[in-house]
């Protein structure tokens, strides 16, 4: 389970700062940084945190409540359009989501966690990464959590608006209901034309 042994070797305040939506062939990419004080955090919402993609999404909403509710807590989210992510590609957008989300904490942290192999050029602090650190850091878990329901609740929107492609499901993942929707209906503005699967469907003469 993530502690804050990581948190403890940098100076504080520390966030942890973590994406979710790289891999979508629909909506933007979200990410969340967070600092935890855990002398104002109750210690039951601290050892609930883990990796949002082993958590139900039920027990993700409840943990996500709890932890932007906290005082103890301080978070902050960024996020990269599908205009971003072709533009720039998803490496580089997942970097500027992240330095966002960290500019727009309350206050500048000494130092931040990044969840990956890679550190985001241009953040407002030192930086180290923490390859699979969403299950390493007890910081970098309460940004993967904040920052998958955030995505979440905007892929339930555009499903709304967008019902044939399981957007509420799949959350814009290539899943079979997905393609079958493009295949039916389209590709629309919200899908990532710079994307392989996509790029092919809007070019099906040229693949």
């Amino acid at each position: 389970m993530p502690d804050f042994s990581f948190e403890d070797a940098c100076p504080a305040p520390v966030a942890g700062i973590d994406e979710v939506g790289r891999g979508p062939w629909a909506g933007p990419v979200m990410a969340a940084a967070v600092v935890i004080d855990r002398a104002a955090a109750p210690a039951d919402l601290i050892a609930a945190l883990n990796d949002s993609k082993k958590l139900s999404p039920k027990r993700r909403e409840d943990l996500c409540a709890r932890l932007i509710a906290c005082p103890g807590v301080a978070w902050a989210l960024g996020e990269a359009s599908v205009a971003e992510i072709d533009e720039l590609n998803i490496l580089q957008a997942t970097f500027l989501a992240m330095r966002r989300a960290a500019a727009s904490l309350p206050f500048v942290p000494e130092h931040a966690l990044i969840d990956g192999n890679k550190v985001p050029p241009g953040l407002p602090c030192p930086a180290t990464a923490v390859v699979k650190g969403d299950g390493k850091s007890a910081s970098i878990a309460a940004a993967s959590i904040i920052a998958k329901v955030h995505r979440d609740r905007i892929m339930l929107g555009l499903d709304a608006r967008f019902p044939n492609y399981g957007w509420c499901r799949n959350a814009g993942y290539g899943t079979p209901d997905h393609i079958a929707g493009l295949l039916t209906n389209g590709v629309t503005e919200h899908h990532r034309k710079s994307f392989a699967p996509i790029r092919k469907l809007l070019t099906p003469n040229n693949s």
